[in-house]
């Protein structure tokens, strides 16, 4: 597993590296290949948080625990992991075809163009490959990332771009680019 340590106005010490490595890298064990993870610590009143983001074979897993201790922090972000993954992995294999863990797919990049939209400035661009997978799987995979959306390749529509949304009313909505007929 490889690790990128961030501290927002806290010092990561040589020590809670040492600790979080450790109690991270037991989670790799679960993945057939090889993950990235992405550890932020911040502290801010007393209020310690440890945020925790894995990368295994185009899924992600996040985490933010905050407690009083860094490394309570920790423990407790590795438990949820944990739960993530199981749960992520027996929803999978229950509801999804065999070989749902191994796919791979190409990177997909969205060009920039500053020349349409003068009046609007990009702050950040994202470049990530955008998997063909079921809008189920889609919803599943937002949850997991808590975002309020998810941009994904529908493999019922013949890898038609869509994107799933979390609607005000709790429910889910999507969005896609297939032709109806």
């Amino acid at each position: 597993m490889t690790f990128t340590f961030t501290g927002k106005k806290y010092e990561v010490f040589d020590e809670l590296r040492a600790y979080a490595e450790k109690k991270i890298g037991k989670i790799d064990k679960l993945f057939r290949t090889e993950s990235d993870a992405s550890v932020t610590f911040s502290a801010e009143r007393g209020r310690c948080t440890a945020e925790v983001t894995l990368r295994n074979n185009g899924m992600f897993y996040r985490v933010t625990e905050t407690t009083s201790d860094m490394f309570a922090s920790i423990d407790s972000a590795c438990a949820a992991l944990v739960r993530q993954v199981r749960k992520n992995k027996t929803r999978l294999e229950k509801r999804l075809r065999d070989g749902a863990f191994e796919r791979t797919s190409a990177p997909v990049s969205v060009p920039e163009d500053d020349e349409e939209a003068p009046d609007y400035k990009i702050i950040r661009a994202k470049h990530f490959p955008i998997k063909p997978m079921s809008p189920e799987e889609a919803a599943m995979q937002m949850d997991l990332l808590g975002h309020t959306f998810f941009a994904f390749r529908d493999q019922e529509q013949d890898g038609a771009f869509s994107v799933v949304y979390k609607r005000k009313d709790g429910g889910y909505g999507m969005f896609s680019d297939a032709q109806e007929d």
